[in-house]
């Protein structure tokens, strides 16, 4: 018993940075409360002392604000950081070294008497306030964002966003880590909206050049470009004024109006345009540089 203690205490300082003291752990620590006065529910329920184990488990949600009824299966190095609200029902199971945080729901979507909450396995990281429901089963290594309803399946080492929850992150890539940066998650539904557009410029390109060839099919001469004039402030303001037709998916903005457009620069018939964007990474960014090209 006092082994589990100090490994519990010992999780402590290794999941929470907040953790400074081995007494500030022991008596301000809700979430490794929860979890020991659920061990002690627990063992009740087992030797069919189900009213006790209920009536503890009952006072241990007055007392942390962390209800786990004694049926729930945990395992070892298992920690709720902060932990009001959390709720995990009877059938539930949880595996080794699980991070929680506050609000999570691990709740059931049956009303018959058989298996019907989550199966959370080993070092899976479930964000703030999301919500997993049913039977289904979180991966080894899985993380769910905040704020996110899981209904399905979680593949192992797979990161889901969203309501309902999608698949957002790479799978089968171990994870040195077991935080959960949310600002650094991806988007799902932006990653296929850049996708979408980005196919579609790839079809708007295709048929502009079988436009030109059939119009020099027709004139059986090349038709002639100018020369871009290499000063006045007026060819900018037409670059400027063709980029305003160039939207932003993430917010549908022109990337103009949103101040994107840092600079234009013309020099030897050739067009610079400098942009700014939040984030190198974004899923649409091919798309708005190809339309970009295409203006010029």
């Amino acid at each position: 018993m006092f082994e589990t203690i100090k490994e519990d205490i010992q999780t402590v300082f290794a999941k929470d940075p907040a953790a400074k003291t081995t007494w500030e752990v022991i008596f301000c620590y809700p979430g490794l409360h929860a979890i020991w006065l659920h061990r002690v529910a627990h063992l009740l329920w087992r030797r069919r002392l189900l009213f006790l184990g209920r009536l503890l488990s009952h006072i241990n949600r007055l007392l942390t604000g962390i209800e786990i009824h004694p049926g729930a299966k945990i395992g070892r190095r298992f920690f709720i950081d902060h932990g009001m609200g959390v709720v995990i029902g009877e059938t539930t199971e949880i595996g080794d070294d699980v991070l929680m945080y506050q609000g999570v729901v691990l709740g059931g979507t049956s009303l018959e008497k058989t298996k019907r909450h989550p199966t959370v396995e080993n070092s899976a990281v479930i964000g703030t306030g999301a919500t997993v429901l049913g039977p289904i089963i979180v991966g080894r290594g899985a993380r769910i964002g905040a704020g996110s309803v899981v209904i399905k399946p979680v593949p192992s080492r797979a990161t889901v966003v969203g309501v309902p929850a999608k698949i957002a992150g790479p799978m089968g890539v171990e994870r040195p880590k077991v935080d959960l940066e949310h600002a650094k998650l991806p988007d799902p539904v932006l990653r296929a909206i850049g996708e979408s557009l980005d196919r579609q410029s790839k079809l708007e390109e295709r048929v502009r050049q079988l436009e030109m060839a059939l119009t020099w099919s027709a004139s059986s001469t090349m038709p002639s470009f100018g020369v871009l004039p290499t000063d006045g402030a007026h060819v900018r303001r037409d670059i400027r004024n063709a980029l305003k037709e160039v939207i932003d998916p993430e917010v549908g903005i022109s990337m103009v109006e949103l101040g994107l457009v840092k600079e234009i620069g013309i020099e030897d018939g050739d067009v610079e345009i400098r942009i700014v964007l939040t984030t190198p990474t974004r899923p649409f960014a091919g798309y708005l540089f190809e339309q970009v090209r295409r203006r010029l």
